[in-house]
């Protein structure tokens, strides 16, 4: 008798993990094309946060200030590669979660939540946030948009993450 592999069922919690890395695919996709089709927008963004230009003027903090153009664009450029990076592999992640092939894609949602989670936490919330005083911006301030990404990948990647048994029932 000849063994035939069995393709998991699909349950809601299958179809949750699915739509989740797929919504947070399309947000990273559209993050990284806004930015490479519209630079300049976000590259002033980059520049104020980094240059601390819009912050209360605190010598004992100004001193973390980066003011060179080229680091300040160099540092855009790698913020729009790992977005990049992270929708690939967001997308293959959802590619993987559509054939049902529940490891990879586990493993490729994990990686790329994990990205999206690096950039909006460490990245904004922690380094733009509070290493350059983000926070005391009215103007480049963009903490609330970073939490809300960070939350949205947490959720998505708590449910990728919940055990087989729990996925399967």
């Amino acid at each position: 008798m000849i063994a035939m592999a069995t393709t998991p069922p699909r349950t809601p919690l299958h179809l949750a993990a699915t739509l989740l890395t797929a919504t947070v695919a399309l947000y990273m996709a559209l993050v990284a094309f806004g930015n490479i089709t519209d630079f300049g927008t976000n590259q002033q963004f980059v520049r104020h946060v980094l240059a601390m230009d819009t912050t209360f003027k605190d010598d004992d903090l100004m001193w973390r200030a980066v003011t060179s153009k080229g680091l300040q664009d160099a540092a855009y450029v790698a913020i729009i590669v790992w977005e990049t990076v992270a929708a690939l592999v967001l997308v293959y992640g959802t590619w993987l979660h559509a054939r049902r092939d529940a490891p990879r894609a586990r493993r490729f949602a994990t990686y790329g939540l994990l990205m999206v989670m690096l950039l909006f936490g460490a990245g904004f919330m922690a380094i733009g946030g509070e290493w350059f005083s983000m926070w005391q911006s009215e103007d480049w301030n963009g903490l609330d948009a970073a939490l809300r990404v960070f939350v949205l990948s947490g959720v998505a990647l708590i449910v990728v993450q919940l055990p087989a048994a729990a996925r399967d029932a």
